[in-house]
């Protein structure tokens, strides 16, 4: 059993799910003798590399046309399709294909939108592959629980640590900045800490773990909440400037991040910016701030960057030739290894059911990503405390790098995210 939730509202989950199927469907027999309710099909997929296998399906909820983080969700939603084909090319799971191009969703970044395109397609699949935000998630995440559908998020929060149903992967926001503040005070020599951040679970979390590592170390600090959107970046702006921060801990969309960054320096701010990883895309380098950014800017990240040699980032490269570089795709791959993990252990078990993929969820110690990041990372069975992944790195901008950023800090954790207790999400 897992410690992410009290033991009697999981054994209350599990009776309701035995009773109704985790969501109204009768439990069947497909293929192989596994036993399978949504989004599991004994026809093969749209487009099967072996018409003989069945399909499982898999849905995909993100920002891809005109909210502030589809730069990013783009190349995180083809390259899902690429780790997923990879799947399907090495012999599918437990006798099936996955499929993740017939259910795929816009959010534009609001939660109403997400619910909305979210019900559309939950009678049709397994699981999310994808589910984009923090705050969008959250709109979502009742319904997660009732229907016990086991879901990938591409964001960061620490709430992520206490959902069953949620599988995350890498350091949290606010671990993230937590190290981020060490990284300032022991290499920087950072003295005073602002966070200029955008409201909800992500600009929150991330302030979150900056205020904890500016009182554990003892420096002073400061939180300026933002709105997306360029002309809403004045107030952060005039915090900067008029405060003076050796650090500002910077978590919003890149194009925010590039106005605050480039307006402030022109103003003679003369601090450092650490963006959390979201903040960050490689076209800040052709932006009006360009010249602010390769000088006062650094970048934070849960795991290392497209050029990387490992046999993750190797296959990633190989599933996607002819791209542009950007490490949407890279974030993407990250993702979807704890569900592939879950899926195979599913299969094994029998039980490509809901309620037999959150059971197998529990039974995940580890995940192989493929050197991506750290062993020791995807125990889904230890209490949100143990569980939780410490390790960030460093980036700086660079323009002859790929994707626009290079390593200036290795896998490390600092003294206050080693020490951190998780015993709720850090924002709340």
């Amino acid at each position: 059993m897992s410690g992410k939730r009290f033991a009697l509202l999981a054994v209350a989950v599990l009776a309701l799910a035995s009773c109704r199927g985790g969501d109204g469907a009768a439990p069947q027999e497909g293929a192989g003798g596994i036993k399978v309710d949504f989004g599991v099909t004994k026809e093969p997929c749209p487009q099967p590399v072996d018409k003989s296998k069945g399909c499982i399906y898999l849905g995909t909820i993100s920002d891809l046309t005109e909210g502030p983080f589809k730069t990013l969700a783009v190349p995180i939603t083809d390259s899902q399709k690429a780790f997923w084909k990879r799947v399907n090319d090495k012999g599918g799971i437990g006798g099936y294909e996955v499929d993740v191009t017939k259910y795929v969703k816009d959010n534009k970044y609001n939660p109403q939108i997400h619910n909305q395109v979210y019900q559309e397609i939950k009678g049709n699949v397994l699981a999310l592959t994808q589910t984009l935000g923090s705050p969008t998630t959250a709109a979502i995440l009742p319904d997660l629980e009732n229907s016990q559908m086991v879901s990938v998020p591409a964001s960061w929060t620490s709430l992520w640590g206490f959902e069953e149903v949620v599988l995350e992967s890498g350091a949290n926001y606010c671990v993230e900045s937590m190290n981020t503040v060490d990284y300032a005070v022991d290499k920087l020599g950072a003295k005073s800490v602002m966070a200029v951040h955008l409201a909800g679970d992500y600009g929150d979390d991330a302030a979150a773990g900056a205020k904890i590592a500016a009182e554990k170390r003892g420096v002073t600090f400061e939180s300026v909440t933002t709105q997306t959107g360029q002309d809403n970046q004045a107030g952060a702006i005039d915090a900067v400037v008029s405060k003076k921060p050796d650090l500002v801990v910077i978590t919003t969309g890149p194009t925010d991040a590039a106005v605050v960054i480039g307006q402030a320096a022109a103003r003679g701010y003369k601090g450092k910016f650490i963006g959390t990883s979201p903040t960050w895309n490689q076209g800040l380098l052709k932006s009006p701030a360009a010249a602010a950014i390769k000088a006062m800017y650094l970048q934070s990240a849960p795991w290392k960057a497209w050029a990387t040699e490992s046999v993750g980032h190797t296959a990633l490269r190989a599933g996607l030739p002819g791209v542009t570089p950007n490490d949407g795709y890279t974030a993407g791959w990250v993702w979807a290894y704890p569900l592939k993990a879950a899926l195979e252990k599913a299969a094994a078990n029998k039980d490509l059911t809901r309620a037999g993929v959150l059971t197998a969820v529990r039974q995940l110690t580890s995940v192989d990503y493929e050197g991506m990041l750290p062993s020791g990372a995807g125990n889904f069975s230890a209490s949100p405390q143990d569980a939780a992944f410490r390790q960030t790195l460093i980036y700086k901008p660079d323009e002859a790098a790929p994707t626009g950023v290079s390593l200036v800090e290795e896998f490390f954790t600092g003294p206050t995210a080693k020490d951190f207790k998780f015993e709720k999400p850090c924002y709340q």
